[in-house]
């Protein structure tokens, strides 16, 4: 009969950052070992729970026997299973015995072909196994490969040694209202369980069948057992409990709450305004990181002095938690407001000297050393660009002093938002004050990008500077390692000079990077393989942003210098794929340039199409289309407008149809032959001034 199936294990609190991991990885694989085993229906359903103190799993529709299953195994080959007369042989009667056949006969098994040999085989129906014996393996298998971050060994009661996240103290184990014989780390199954450690006053209670599981756990234990829905309670009272403010819940941290409570239920507690004037990062992330509180701010994005607390009791007196929680919150609070005082009192640029006694790489010298070659090539950048010099090269001189700070030795994750702050305190400009936190940018995959001029040279500066220094030692990602994050900052590059339409070329920027470390003690200017490898930061960029692999290398495939203009030439290929000429053109590219390619040492003595040559009408034509099209081809690339230019180009499509249909470009006069190779070359290079449209052919 096909019941639901409960499993339980009741545990002490359990890791909360890996309980969501822990709860899925015990029920799919107890699920996946009952489907292998054919306990499963189609439709069987598989729901995890998982709270501070239980792993659990209920499936519907689990049998209680497994189907019978037909078996055909090998026997013996024939050569050995008969005689020389023919007659079964003593290895045959000792084969049968073994597999638990001893009163079998010849007649009863199957003579058939193996291989080169023929062999006997005995088709047999197994009757299905117990639920009981085949889930206890599974039930051992499944708690074996679970994810544990960290083993503990305990001793129980009886004095045996098990191993396992957390103590366990009980096993649950239902198929409908019968529990099953199992037994795991030295328990032996039951129907009991516990509710919430104060709100079921510690009793233990029976689930008297699968079914009633969860909402037995609700009501007599009151115990939300599914993570999922703990987190979204909490979801729900938060933005209830913050009226008209803005309550900051990041993922990351719901998902540790709820991983910390069995029965949610949210408070709110205060600070004083005083505290309002430390720099409201600083007080979200203490609140955040080492209390698990939940920040509120008002419609302007303004901290409040109000803030929001997950507990696990329930209680129509909740003063005495939000007191406490009031209590904890402060000296944390002080501490940041301490910090932020001490660290105003010395400004950003008398720290940099201390730069020179943290050292960024020993092969490539302190901080101090770092921040000198950043400042040049913020310097030189901004020459480049036409902006403020002076305020790039100020910018990068103190954009890494705050790491010398309090506050930034505290909470790593505020370096440069710091540095914002405290420049403005020491009277910077304000584009040097945004550079200490702008320069940091993007931080992660679609992160904004630097606000200012001055902020976007220091973060070019500062990426390029670890990409070719870091890449020069040898240091550059293998597979999935790259411990200094070089992908990241060459997609931040990418991004920059792509979305800020910057007119760098990167051949210039790798070169004036790597200008900064003349006099560097084993520098040595890293390969071509630096471009290559952001030119392939781009194209997983480019086809994130929905263009075709195709389209893509269309336009990368000519590797270009400069990739302000990379987006445009993008949607111009796409407009023009949608031509009706295009897969034509795209073919006859794709021809044109496979030509040319083996003709390369007759392209060096062909010269320029002498029209005195043309013979054929089509290539006459051809000509004439070319001569036509080429001022708009010309006119519409000067101006910037790809798509124009590949529009323009759609007009040669009859004409270079009928040149292929009826011209024979390798004929036998060396002169025709090198004519009609020029005429090709100066069409490819025309059809190819956006992209390289040959990448469009199927």
């Amino acid at each position: 009969m096909n019941q639901t199936l409960l499993i339980e294990l009741q545990t002490e609190e359990l890791p909360p950052k890996a309980l969501v991991k822990l709860g899925a990885a015990f029920a799919n694989g107890i699920a996946n070992g009952l489907k292998a085993r054919g306990f499963l229906d189609d439709d069987s359903a598989v729901t995890a729970y998982s709270t501070p103190r239980r792993l659990a799993v209920s499936i519907t529709r689990v049998r209680a026997t497994s189907p019978d299953k037909t078996i055909r195994e090998k026997v013996l080959p024939v050569s050995v299973a008969l005689d020389k007369d023919g007659n079964p042989s003593a290895p045959l009667g000792k084969k049968l015995a073994a597999l638990g056949f001893p009163d079998l006969q010849i007649a009863d098994l199957e003579r058939a072909q193996d291989g080169k040999a023929e062999s006997f085989f005995y088709t047999h129906t197994a009757p299905g196994a117990p639920l009981a014996a085949g889930l206890q393996p599974v039930l051992a298998e499944a708690v074996a490969k679970l994810p544990i971050p960290k083993v503990m060994s305990y001793q129980r009661p009886d004095g045996e040694t098990v191993q396992f996240v957390r103590p366990v103290h009980t096993l649950l184990a239902l198929h409908g209202s019968e529990v099953l014989p199992l037994t795991l780390l030295g328990l032996s199954a039951g129907r009991s369980t516990l509710g919430h450690r104060f709100l079921s006053h510690g009793l233990p209670f029976d689930i008297d069948h699968a079914d009633a599981y969860q909402e037995l756990l609700e009501t007599r234990g009151k115990v939300a057992a599914s993570s999922e829905a703990r987190k979204e309670a909490i979801r729900g009272q938060l933005l209830a409990k913050a009226g008209a403010d803005q309550v900051l819940m990041p993922e990351a941290l719901l998902d540790e709450v709820a991983a910390l409570v069995e029965w949610p239920v949210v408070y709110e507690c205060r600070f004083e305004d005083v505290f309002l004037s430390v720099p409201q990062e600083c007080l979200i992330l203490t609140m955040q990181t080492n209390q698990k509180y939940f920040a509120l701010t008002d419609s302007a994005g303004k901290l409040r002095s109000r803030f929001l607390i997950v507990s696990n009791i329930e209680t129509e007196d909740p003063s005495a938690i939000v007191g406490g929680n009031e209590r904890v919150v402060r000296p944390r609070l002080s501490d940041a407001k301490f910090f932020f005082e001490q660290d105003k009192k010395k400004s950003l640029a008398s720290r940099l000297p201390q730069l020179a006694n943290v050292v960024y790489h020993n092969k490539l010298g302190t901080q101090f050393e770092r921040t000198q070659r950043v400042t040049r090539l913020a310097g030189a950048i901004a020459a480049r660009l036409g902006y403020d010099t002076a305020l790039a090269e100020r910018g990068a001189q103190l954009a890494k002093a705050d790491l010398l700070t309090d506050m930034v030795g505290e909470f790593p994750e505020l370096q440069g938002i710091m540095g914002t702050y405290y420049a403005r305190n020491d009277g910077e400009p304000e584009e040097v004050a945004l550079a200490a936190s702008g320069h940091y940018q993007p931080r992660f995959s679609g992160d904004a990008l630097p606000a200012t001029n001055t902020g976007l040279v220091v973060a070019l500066a500062d990426k390029l500077e670890t990409l070719v220094g870091i890449w020069s030692i040898g240091l550059q990602p293998t597979g999935e390692k790259d411990p200094f994050a070089l992908r990241r900052h060459a997609l931040g590059v990418m991004r920059m000079l792509v979305e800020k339409r910057l007119a760098l070329g990167l051949s210039e920027l790798l070169a004036l990077t790597a200008g900064v470390f003349d006099g560097q003690a084993g520098f040595q200017a890293p390969s071509a393989d630096v471009r290559v490898f952001m030119l392939d930061r781009l194209r997983s960029l480019l086809r994130e942003r929905g263009f075709s692999p195709n389209e893509v290398e269309a336009v990368l495939a000519q590797n270009p210098d400069r990739v302000d203009d990379v987006v445009g030439r993008l949607e111009a290929v796409q407009a023009f794929a949608a031509l009706p000429e295009s897969a034509s053109l795209a073919a006859a590219n794709k021809r044109i340039a496979n030509i040319l390619k083996k003709n390369e040492d007759a392209l060096g003595q062909a010269g320029q199409v002498d029209p005195a040559l043309l013979q054929d009408a089509a290539e006459k034509t051809l000509f004439a289309a070319v001569e036509r099209v080429q001022p708009e081809v010309d006119a519409a690339f000067a101006r910037g407008d790809f798509a124009g230019t590949l529009r323009t180009l759609a007009q040669l499509r009859d004409a270079v149809d009928a040149f292929f249909n009826d011209v024979m470009v390798m004929a036998e006069d060396v002169a025709l032959r090198n004519n009609r190779l020029a005429l090709l070359q100066r069409l490819h290079g025309m059809m190819n001034r956006v992209a390289d449209i040959s990448k469009l052919a199927a």
